[in-house]
């Protein structure tokens, strides 16, 4: 995905997945800004990745994919270099058990 894909944002809200982003910021307000997160969204408005930038660097990021229904069906989750996290949800996006 290209840079003018993204959108950025200062925080998020809440621990329940997918996370919810906020405080949208402008690509211009990124300069003076050593951290933020970055997301990209599908056609239908929904998050698919979301990246949280530490001195131009990737700290965490989660990805997200969505059942035919529309909720979310599996997250990975990463944090820095460590192998990433898998979680899977049933068709009406609750968590499976591990």
């Amino acid at each position: 995905m290209n840079a003018e894909s993204y959108r950025y944002f200062l925080s998020y809200s809440g621990v329940k997945l997918p996370l919810k982003l906020l405080s949208p910021l402008n690509p211009e307000e990124l300069e003076n800004r050593n951290t933020y997160f970055r997301a990209l969204y599908d056609s239908s408005d929904r998050i698919v990745c979301c990246e949280k930038l530490v001195y131009g660097e990737v700290e965490l990021e989660h990805r997200y994919e969505y059942g035919p229904g529309g909720a979310l069906a599996r997250a990975q989750i990463r944090m820095g270099d460590d192998d990433p996290t898998e979680i899977l949800f049933d068709e009406n996006g609750s968590q499976l058990k591990a």
